[in-house]
């Protein structure tokens, strides 16, 4: 549900923490909810108990963002859903470096408390009212060093800040994510009237490249354990070019292109089929990535590529391939049933069929397993089967 500043009010009173902390430790099920809510009916009107119960709620999904400091911050649904992963909060923070941050758009201040919390003076705008009280909130909760005002990123007259975040809104007022850097709100273009030494932009994962190349700037893709998360534009440092970032195994590794992007030869599938990650596909690494691990791939089109030796890397997740065949269900399910194999893990690349209809179409009953990965090899529909992930 939306809430109002005045229940924002009485959610951040003595009585209103009272009642969260109480709740916070209670099962807040759908079946569970109407029973609290008619309970805190005798002492709240309607509009309180039902924003006690969702601030409850979204104090419980926000564990995961904020940890600890969840139980005591105020949250909306699509402000915590927009939060970006906490270990790419702190990251960010910490290579910024900055004395002093402007944070455009800042919503409910998540990034601005991570820029605070690593020793910056942090100043936030946003030209909704609510997200900037419940940001003010939070700060003086976590006696973190950031102010925040209402105010139109479109209008905003820059003081002396040594750095400025910029998270414009990727999804309009339906919810429908958009791609097209001029259609944000505000529109990517907006940065060209800034003269700040330094500007970082959070983009949506899915940005045409081609649409920020008028920046020339580094463009970062940012994975955490293999989920590709976001996308940063970096103007004003030395680095350029795209950067793959992946957060695993409680380290941070990078990848960039050193020279030209590497001639790599295509041959049928053999070995240990590999698949990077999503950071190196999304920053065209994928090349660079087979050249350094003496790979070949399948097809120019596709990121899959084959090693002789299985290779143990945060950036590789790999499958030992047992053997291929051009796409044909009758052989297909005849090989399958040959090998007694009914068990299936079904991945697609540069396929159009769906991994689910498949199994379907397959019927397979037998006790064994395999993961079929159905791709191209010189520009054929073929099918590798390969042994389960290692």
């Amino acid at each position: 549900m939306s809430i109002s500043l005045q229940i924002l009010d009485f959610l951040a009173s003595a009585q209103g923490r009272e009642v969260l902390e109480e709740l916070l430790h209670q099962n807040l099920s759908e079946q569970n909810i109407l029973n609290i809510i008619t309970r805190l009916r005798r002492d709240f009107t309607m509009e309180q108990a039902s924003a006690l119960v969702s601030m409850a709620s979204l104090r419980q999904k926000a564990v995961t963002k904020f940890a600890d400091d969840a139980s005591k911050m105020f949250f909306t649904d699509e402000s915590l859903q927009q939060a970006s992963d906490p270990l790419i909060r702190a990251y960010r923070a910490k290579n910024s470096q900055a004395l002093r941050v402007l944070d455009v758009c800042c919503s409910i201040g998540a990034d601005s408390l991570a820029f605070a919390a690593s020793g910056a003076y942090v100043h936030g705008i946003d030209i909704e009212p609510l997200r900037i009280a419940i940001a003010t909130y939070n700060a003086t909760i976590l006696g973190l060093d950031a102010s925040f005002e209402v105010a139109d990123a479109n209008d905003y007259i820059l003081s002396d800040y040594d750095m400025i975040f910029f998270d414009p809104a990727r999804r309009d007022a339906n919810g429908k994510r958009i791609f097209d850097v001029e259609a944000y709100i505000p529109p990517l273009s907006l940065i060209r009237k800034w003269q700040t030494e330094r500007i970082m932009v959070k983009l949506a994962p899915g940005v045409d490249l081609t649409q920020l190349a008028p920046y020339a700037g580094l463009v970062e893709f940012i994975s955490v354990a293999g989920d590709l998360k976001e996308a940063v534009l970096h103007l004003g440092t030395a680095e350029t070019g795209l950067k793959a970032t992946l957060f695993a195994n409680g380290e941070i590794y990078h990848w960039q292109r050193e020279g030209e992007e590497p001639d790599i030869a295509l041959a049928e599938p053999a070995g240990y089929l590999v698949e990077p990650d999503a950071s190196i596909l999304r920053a065209n690494l994928v090349r660079d990535l087979v050249h350094h691990f003496s790979g070949w791939m399948l097809d120019e089109t596709i990121a899959y590529f084959c090693v002789d030796e299985k290779i143990e890397s945060p950036w590789l997740r790999t499958w030992r391939i047992r053997d291929y065949l051009p796409f044909n269900l009758k052989k297909l399910r005849a090989y399958l049933r040959e090998r007694n194999i009914g068990k299936l893990t079904v991945k697609k690349r540069g396929s159009a069929i769906e991994p689910e209809t498949l199994i379907k179409q397959l019927k397979l009953k037998g006790s064994e397993s395999a993961t079929l990965v159905l791709t191209r090899y010189k520009e054929q529909q073929i099918v590798i089967i390969c042994d389960e992930i290692g």
